[in-house]
């Protein structure tokens, strides 16, 4: 009997039991890449992340830091030239026209003040207790804040000027035909005083007082006055007083000394331009 022939044994495998497992692809779950691979450059971009916003929070930071500085300076500038200008106010009337020594300055008088408020009209001549005044009936609007220096030419009538004595402002009266060296020494000293922007601080007037307007102080060519009142009640005018230093001369030391002893604080309106 004949038997069929054998199959041949598989040349894949030793065990004829089918071809040989094909080499997978290099790397495809090693170190190298796959799986291990895309966790470290997830990690990468992670860490990139968390120090890109760690920046960008230090940025802001700084950024907030820099708006706080620029603010307070903006807010604290205005304040140091409001002192910067005061002090180079004073420091520079005091050095203007005679000595104190020189100026031949009266001691201060005082007297009870009239006429806190009470206006008159328009045009309305006054009559006052003092001459130059330093308190009394006055018209409705006081000169601007922002003029410092009068002539014979463009002065406001008296009624004007003694309505900003109520407001607080010092003025220096001159003798309308004082020498030309006191004169030009009282209109540097005016303009010691700013007049851009309203500041308590620079209320200062001198202005001329002529022979038609009443006496003048004999052998005097600055007659510096006041209208005062309580600070802590402004409106009593039982405390409210005129009062007025004549000088022989102009001196600037004379009109610092005297603005410092009478602050604008102490007046029937304070808060008035």
């Amino acid at each position: 009997m004949t038997h069929a022939p054998l199959p041949k044994p598989s040349s894949g495998r030793s065990d004829g039991s089918g071809a040989p497992p094909k080499p997978g692809k290099k790397g495809a779950t090693g170190a190298g890449g796959g799986k291990g691979g895309g966790g470290n450059r997830r990690d990468r971009l992670a860490s990139f992340e968390k120090a890109r916003k760690a920046e960008q929070r230090r940025r802001t930071v700084l950024l907030l830091g820099i708006c706080v500085v620029v603010a307070a300076a903006l807010l604290a500038y205005p304040i140091y030239l409001v002192a910067k200008d005061t002090k180079a106010t004073a420091a520079g009337l005091a050095g203007l026209g005679a000595t104190l020594a020189d100026a031949g300055c009266d001691p201060v008088s005082e007297n009870q003040a009239t006429g806190n408020q009470e206006h008159v009209a328009e045009g309305t001549k006054v009559t006052y207790d003092q001459s130059p005044p330093d308190s009394g009936k006055h018209y409705p609007s006081p000169a601007a804040f922002t003029k410092h220096f009068y002539t014979e030419d463009d002065r406001p009538q008296l009624e004007t000027l003694v309505h900003n004595l109520e407001h607080g402002y010092t003025i220096a009266w001159y003798r309308a035909d004082a020498s030309t060296e006191d004169v030009n020494a009282l209109r540097q000293a005016a303009g010691t005083f700013g007049s851009e922007t309203y500041d308590p601080s620079q209320k200062f007037i001198a202005a001329p007082y002529s022979s038609a307007d009443g006496t003048f102080p004999e052998g005097k060519d600055m007659v510096l006055a006041r209208w005062t009142a309580n600070p802590q009640n402004p409106a009593d005018q039982t405390q409210q007083k005129g009062v007025r230093q004549s000088c022989t001369k102009v001196s600037g030391q004379a009109i610092a000394d005297f603005m410092a002893k009478y602050p604008v604080a102490s007046s029937p309106e304070p808060n008035g331009a």
